[in-house]
């Protein structure tokens, strides 16, 4: 029934033919259950299965022996040429019949039924003769080139899949696979025209526009994942291009991260503090370090009632309130850019809105200025930055096109660096060091404290009972230091404890916390 892509099926003829029952619906499941995969740390030991697209699709990832790498090899229904002939015929009736941008927002259920009854609809009028299991084939590959996107919807299915990258024909696309990192897989575009017109599509569903005059795209997909493309052979010699982020409609909670050990218990409660005490913190890291993942998962500390502005170009953000207005930019449409929203607009609408948190996706450039201005004026905020280190962060902010006065840099609190590591032959993520930014010179010279710090020796992560900002919490509010250094134990325990007893849910964590909130003595006992 699969067949690993580009090999092939010498069949010509359909074995059983008859008009299948009107009936028949056959059924395709997008979301199969997640398999628990092992890890391995001999590369040439991996030999995995498992379904992307049940009950059709499924992928082999192992060790090749010829490429000396690991291959993610996509297995799909395999097609004889009579099957070949009678989906080109099927395919072109749809293109008449149906009108995808319209399908593609429904109930996926009612897709499937649209999309069964139509093409049963031109089997009848095309008088083909197919049995039920040439015709779940077909239906597969309608619904993958008319609903999915092509040949990528199985990668985008899976769950292990953070990244997709198509370097442009006649070279494989690559994938970033959270157990087994970048791979190989065996899906190749091998002409222009074809990957031209994919892109297209992309630049459809993401509701933006690409063509010769505009060929760079950045945009994101219904489901949130972040799209870049180019369009020519101008810009990208190999043809056009794409990468796909892939969006995590739940994000992972604190206690997720805390189970990979991305981060400490103690890291959470003072981030807890610090958002319940309205600081500003900056997560910062290289590309695919984190950062984004980070920031959903401290929005869980954010306090129930706050109301909460995020600004973003593309959606990445997704937080567990319901007092939440979130914002994102939009590009212009010609060469006058008409029409065009940035961040820095809605940075600067957003103050007007009366948030008591502003959240803004990445830091770039004169965004930044009100981005400043606003924490300054009291508004606590939390944002990512590009930024490998403290001292990359000062200079970036105080240089253009940035160029911020060391005063505004000054209403930073604390600086959170995430990082790519390599633990046990394994490659993860970790936050290296949380800095504190206890005073900026006029000079642009930080004086910094760094209360926690991640030993790649050995794993672990170690705080010094010193923190700059605890004492600005403590002349700000008027709070003994016992007492606030006990509240920061007991939120220590709790998340500890959340841990040890396998309370990670998105739902169940947020609970938790805001019920800590409202009544914290209910939650310790």
């Amino acid at each position: 029934m699969f067949k690993k892509r580009g090999s092939e099926n010498k069949k010509t003829t359909i074995s059983n033919q008859t008009r299948i029952d009107m009936e028949f619906m056959p059924t395709i499941d997008i979301s199969p259950k997640i398999p628990l995969l092992p890890r391995f740390t001999d590369k040439s030991m991996i030999d995995v299965r498992y379904m992307l697209i049940s009950p059709y699709v499924s992928v082999h990832i192992y060790w090749n022996e010829d490429s000396h790498e690991v291959i993610y090899e996509v297995e799909e229904p395999i097609l004889n040429e009579m099957e070949k002939q009678y989906l080109a015929r099927l395919e072109e009736g749809m293109r008449e019949l149906i009108n995808v941008n319209l399908l593609i927002e429904k109930d996926r259920n009612a897709i499937l039924e649209y999309i069964n009854k139509t093409t049963m609809l031109l089997v009848s009028e095309l008088g083909l003769k197919i049995s039920k299991e040439s015709y779940s084939k077909l239906f597969y590959y309608i619904y993958r080139n008319f609903i999915g996107l092509n040949e990528i919807e199985p990668l985008l299915r899976d769950y292990f899949i953070e990244d997709i990258e198509c370097n442009g024909i006649n070279t494989p696309i690559y994938v970033i696979h959270r157990i087994y990192r970048n791979l190989r897989t065996n899906i190749i575009y091998k002409d222009i025209e074809t990957l031209a017109n994919f892109v297209e599509k992309l630049a459809q569903r993401c509701g933006r526009y690409i063509s010769y005059a505009s060929p760079l795209l950045d945009g994101s997909l219904p489901d949130g994942s972040r799209v870049n493309a180019t369009y020519t052979t101008d810009v990208t010699s190999k043809g056009p291009t794409f990468t796909i982020r892939k969006f995590t409609k739940i994000p992972w909670t604190p206690v997720q991260l805390v189970s990979m050990n991305t981060l400490s218990p103690e890291m959470l409660a003072y981030f807890w503090l610090l958002l319940e005490y309205k600081n500003n913190i900056l997560i910062t890291g290289g590309t695919a370090s984190g950062k984004t993942t980070l920031l959903n998962a401290i929005a869980f500390f954010i306090p129930p009632e706050a109301r909460v502005v995020s600004i973003e170009d593309t959606r990445e953000l997704n937080l567990p309130r319901e007092n939440w207005l979130p914002s994102v930019s939009r590009t212009g449409i010609g060469i006058g850019k008409v029409g065009e929203v940035d961040l820095f607009s809605l940075l600067k609408n957003s103050f007007r809105q009366n948030p008591d948190y502003v959240i803004v996706g990445e830091v770039r450039g004169k965004e930044a200025f009100v981005l400043f201005q606003g924490m300054a004026s009291g508004h606590p905020s939390i944002s990512t930055m590009h930024a490998d280190s403290v001292d990359t962060v000062i200079k970036r902010l105080e240089t253009p096109p940035i160029e911020l006065s060391p005063t505004l840099v000054n209403t930073l609190d604390a600086v959170a660096v995430m990082t790519h590591a390599i633990v046990n032959k394994q490659e993860t993520r970790r936050l290296r060091e949380i800095v504190e930014i206890v005073n900026v010179t006029p000079e642009g010279i930080a004086m910094t404290n760094t209360p926690f710090i991640w030993n790649p020796e050995d794993d672990r992560f170690y705080f010094k009972k010193d923190s700059k900002v605890f004492d600005k919490i403590i002349k700000r509010y008027g709070l003994s230091k016992e007492k606030l250094m006990k509240e920061f134990e007991i939120r220590t325990r709790i998340i500890f404890e959340m841990y040890k007893r396998g309370i990670s849910g998105f739902d169940e964590t947020q609970r938790l916390i805001n019920d800590y909130y409202k009544n914290p003595v209910s939650v310790l006992q």
